[in-house]
């Protein structure tokens, strides 16, 4: 099963400084249709206006991902954690027992951007932050593993039973990949428009799969993907 949600039926709220639209249930927008997908809570687009941001704010017992989509990220956290992260990269956050964080967009220019959270399977954690580059001639044809609770991933870690996977395609180009029974898939093309097992899906739609064993992506138009493997 593919359920689409097409990005102009997505909740969401403009402040000015910040433009946003969630793919579930998120602060002021609520739709009990829209929950979350499996252990995924949080699906938020959101754009950044240049020279504002997030002031320091709490969380706790959540993995909260960040994808940079144009522009970039200024971290700043109560563990003394300080980093920006640019275009195409990955930050991540485990919040753990609490954390306090900052998010500004310190560039002359929109900052654009998915953050992503999960649910932790390890509440009362330390929490921890970590950020890394991810080239996209490496994810050029295939999906790259960005965030991952398994360590032989070799990449950022979270404290969740989930991958978040990124890939670029050519148009014409596909890629294939398994989803093991009893998991969901939760996709989102940044960019360009694709096609998913014969379901359509433009750019910034979401796309939440279950109970289909292998997942073939063919991209319409050029394309950039982020997806969630999750329980």
């Amino acid at each position: 099963m593919i359920d689409v949600r097409p990005f102009k039926t997505l909740g969401g709220a403009n402040h000015g400084w910040l433009n946003a639209k969630h793919h579930f249930s998120f602060a002021n927008y609520y739709d009990p249709k829209r929950m979350g997908w499996g252990r995924l809570r949080v699906w938020n687009d959101d754009e950044i206006a240049a020279q504002s941001g997030f002031p320091p704010h709490p969380h706790a017992d959540m993995e909260i991902i960040t994808y940079v989509r144009t522009g970039a990220i200024t971290h700043q956290d109560s563990m003394g954690n300080t980093g920006r992260t640019a275009a195409g990269d990955v930050q991540v956050m485990s919040a753990g027992t609490g954390v306090r964080h900052a998010e500004y967009n310190m560039e002359n220019e929109l900052t654009t951007l998915f953050q992503i959270w999960i649910e932790t399977d390890r509440p009362g954690a330390q929490p921890s932050w970590g950020q890394r580059e991810f080239p996209k001639s490496d994810r050029s044809g295939q999906f790259t593993i960005v965030a991952s609770g398994d360590p032989a991933d070799e990449a950022l870690t979270i404290n969740a039973d989930a991958r978040v996977l990124a890939a670029t395609l050519k148009a014409g180009e596909s890629l294939s990949y398994d989803l093991a029974a009893g998991r969901r898939a939760y996709l989102v093309p940044a960019v360009g428009q694709v096609e998913i097992n014969g379901t359509t899906l433009n750019a910034r739609d979401g796309a939440g799969i279950v109970d289909e064993p292998t997942i073939t992506i063919t991209a319409q138009q050029d394309a950039e993907l982020v997806m969630v493997d999750s329980l």
